[in-house]
């Protein structure tokens, strides 16, 4: 008896451990169809902004509406210190298990119930408490998760830098700072640079990329010469140095130097010793990564003074460049300079794409970063070999005293320039011919010609200006069709240098005098779109379609006795999200909207209202079966955080 009923426990637990392992499995497959995580900024550290959800498609789409509304904490916080107003709400939002995980401007953390747009919990780093942080203001972009390993699993945490230079790491699961990362949950941004640093002179607001238990962080960095705040300093900007902290203790584990010191490599493209007291060369955008390889990409912009170098010849490495290091002892693997002795503020304005393509039958794992140039420079990510051929061009050279304007610029070959480029007849307005005549006339007061036309005292125009050409939304890739989706600024600006008093400062000029410039009767200086979203396909380097992001003002040229010319666009940041059926593009046209797009002609398909200036990047995410669009929109005391899906 005693042993038939061992059998049958043995054969009931047996039974128990297949029903527990069928129902084990079942979860896995049902999690894997129903529930899909929107994981890092970009969806993954590539920078992609792809999701393979279908859920949503252009069959229902037009049936998309607001699903939750959450009201950013911000808004109570700048009816309290009005002194302390963000400039928009640009954060995008991450998932894990139901959970939504975004950052304020003013420097707030909150987890959401990604379900209802229920708060969970919030953050405040007071990040307002060293007054207006430096550059941009408050600005911040989004949140990094990690899954911090302990004793009994993992324990994740959200990763935040913030606009008063702090490294936090928080407990995802309750708000509250981890007690065994630096000192109380945060490590101070401004120590360990090799110079000492105003915390008013360099701040974060990116999101910040995790290989293992590293995080690189990069910087923004005040962007005009520090003698314009403190007069008596015969030094320019905090250092942009890239640097690696260990996740487990907050502590620094190695730093690149941006601007080389002696020794290094790069240190001889810094004349007169440079090196030593120039300041910026910084990564102010995200930071791409390769897990498997081990590989961080790193956006790096140009050195300061701005639009002047007399003091800093040389090429300036690794000013104005793409540099890829080795995540886990920030040693330098390659890099390519893509400005030489950089005078436009031509920085890299977003994180580099990582694509896998295939280009005359080769299979390449490829990096791909837009520029303000208009450029998109691609390379092999191993080897940092470019894939089509980037060649050396003479430039003008400068006419200001002490500067001396590189010889050379680096112009990719393939694909085409994405916008406009320089001024000259086949990029002035040309309406009527004599709407044409009256901006010869305009440009005449000035410096113009090609893309690399330097500064100069009388002022000179640069197209794309440094609002111009891609800007810090970057791209998106379709990693099923190799289709690489832009949008972009038409802008041009005016770079005049006016001399500085040499009794005050050694640094001889700064830019001054005029800095905008509009067309005739009013209209824009080159022809439309003024803004525009470009389909490139990766594989050949051909353009597919582009097409204007807006109406723009194509009414009031046609109020003016002119032809229609079509929509015409508009010269703002329009941020977008491609999924397995669709592109989605948020845009201000009249109204706030989400549209969304055909992918392969970009035919508009949809658009969604919302109730606030759209600023951010949208995101998707699928929780139970049910897929949402997450994007953050408004700003000031009404900033919110909508989640859009289908009627159910």
């Amino acid at each position: 008896m005693r042993k038939s009923m061992l059998l049958i426990s043995h054969k009931t637990l047996f039974q128990l451990v297949v029903l527990i392992f069928l129902v084990t499995i079942s979860k896995v497959f049902a999690t894997d169809s129903n529930n899909y995580d929107w994981k890092h900024y970009g969806n993954d550290l590539g920078h992609t902004k792809y999701a393979p959800l279908d859920q949503i498609n252009r069959e229902n789409v037009a049936n998309l509406q607001i699903e939750w509304n959450w009201e950013s904490v911000d808004n109570q916080a700048v009816i309290e210190r009005p002194q302390y107003v963000p400039s928009g709400f640009k954060a995008t939002p991450i998932t894990r298990d139901g959970v939504l995980y975004v950052s304020t401007p003013l420097g707030h953390i909150a987890a959401i119930d990604a379900r209802t747009g229920a708060q969970k919990w919030i953050f405040n780093t007071n990040t307002w408490e060293h007054g207006r942080p430096a550059n941009n203001g408050f600005n911040h972009r989004g949140v990094t998760f990690w899954e911090k390993p302990g004793l009994l699993g993992a324990e994740p945490r959200i990763i935040m830098t913030t606009a008063n230079a702090f490294l936090w790491s928080i407990d995802a699961e309750t708000g509250e700072p981890d007690e065994s990362f630096g000192i109380n949950g945060k490590t101070d941004l401004t120590l360990g640079l090799g110079r000492e640093v105003d915390r008013s002179m360099i701040a974060h607001s990116a999101a910040v990329p995790i290989i293992g238990d590293t995080v690189i962080v990069g910087s923004v960095v005040y962007d005009q010469p520090m003698f314009d705040m403190v007069p008596e300093k015969l030094t320019d900007l905090p250092p942009g140095h890239v640097r690696g902290f260990d996740l487990n203790t907050g502590k620094q584990k190695w730093i690149f130097h941006t601007i080389p010191e002696r020794g290094e490599y790069g240190n001889a493209t810094w004349e007169d010793d440079s090196w030593k007291v120039t300041g910026a060369a910084n990564i102010w955008t995200m930071i791409s990564a390769d897990e498997e390889l081990g590989y961080v990409y790193l956006p790096i912009g140009n050195p300061g003074n701005d639009f002047y170098g007399g003091q800093r010849l040389g090429d300036n490495l690794f000013g104005t460049s793409l540099v890829a290091l080795n995540a886990e002892t920030g040693e330098r693997v390659w890099h390519y300079q893509i400005v030489h002795h950089e005078l436009w503020d031509y920085d890299p304005p977003a994180a580099p794409t990582l694509v896998d393509i295939t280009v005359s039958g080769k299979d390449i794992k490829a990096v791909a970063m837009v520029s303000k140039q208009a450029f998109i420079y691609i390379f092999d990510r191993i080897t940092g070999k470019p894939v089509w051929p980037i060649v050396e061009k003479p430039v003008p050279s400068s006419t200001v005293p002490g500067e001396r304007a590189s010889f050379t610029q680096p112009f990719p070959t393939r694909p085409a320039a994405f916008d406009l480029q320089g001024i000259n007849e086949e990029t002035l307005i040309d309406f009527t011919p004599e709407l044409r005549q009256e901006a010869l006339e305009i440009v005449s007061e000035f410096d113009h010609g090609g893309l690399y036309t330097p500064p100069s005292l009388k002022g000179a125009i640069a197209l794309p200006g440094w609002t111009g050409g891609a800007e810090w939304s970057g791209a998106a890739f379709d990693p099923e069709t190799s289709m690489y989706y832009i949008p972009s600024v038409t802008n041009p600006i005016v770079i005049q240098l006016a001399e500085n008093n040499p009794s005050e400062t050694e640094f001889a000029y700064r830019r001054d005098g005029v800095r905008t410039i509009s067309g005739p009767q009013g209209l824009p200086l080159t022809k439309p779109p003024y803004g525009r979203i470009s389909a490139v396909n990766l594989d050949t380097g051909d353009y597919e379609w582009v097409r204007p992001n807006a109406e723009g003002i194509r009414q009031r040229i046609i109020d003016l006795g002119i032809d229609d010319p079509g929509p015409v666009g508009i010269p703002i940041v329009a941020p977008l999200l491609v999924t397995k059926t669709l592109l989605f593009q948020a845009i201000t046209d009249g109204v706030p909207l989400l549209r969304a797009m055909d992918k392969t002609t970009g035919e508009t398909i949809a658009e969604i209202e919302l109730p606030g200036i759209p600023q951010g990047a949208p995101m998707t995410y699928m929780l139970d079966g049910k897929q949402y669009i997450a994007i953050t929109c408004g700003g000031g005391a009404d900033a919110r955080l909508l989640g859009l899906a289908l009627p159910n």
